[in-house]
């Protein structure tokens, strides 16, 4: 794994600062596993994400229906929340239908060996927390 980004977050606005930078090295179709305790964030950037790709309705954990979808105009905005699951993998084929067409599809509670391209990582530093971004196969070809 290769380590492209990290960043110490205080407040929502490092929050959609880290959003903002994050797209650019996120291609289209890229699937990004989301880790960190429970109120870490990891929903919030998802919300942060999809707004910045222009997604303007209400952005909220999909923990009971699974997967939530956001269109945007750059392609579908995937959020899945794998949290409940005895067996996350039981998710890939509908993660790999909802992959095309997608901008992002977006694992919280995802695990790299789900095909994640990239792992971001969000870890409690006291009132912070330590926001970093893994590519998880660097120079490979992406899929789920």
């Amino acid at each position: 794994m290769q380590k492209l980004l990290e960043r110490t977050l205080v407040g929502l606005e490092d929050t959609q600062a880290l959003a903002q930078a994050l797209l650019p090295l996120l291609p289209p179709g890229a699937v990004v596993a989301l880790q960190g305790p429970l109120g870490a964030g990891k929903t919030t950037l998802v919300r942060f994400l999809a707004e910045a790709l222009g997604f303007r309705g209400r952005v909220t954990s999909p923990t009971y229906t699974l997967i939530h979808h956001y269109p945007t105009p750059e392609g579908e905005v995937v959020h899945a929340d794998l949290y409940r699951l005895k067996d996350p993998r039981a998710l890939v084929p509908l993660l790999e239908a909802a992959r095309e067409g997608a901008r992002l599809v977006l694992l919280e509670w995802g695990v790299p060996e789900m095909g994640a391209d990239f792992l971001l990582t969000l870890t409690p530093l006291g009132e912070a927390r330590r926001a970093e971004l893994w590519e998880v196969h660097p120079g490979e070809e992406q899929g789920v």
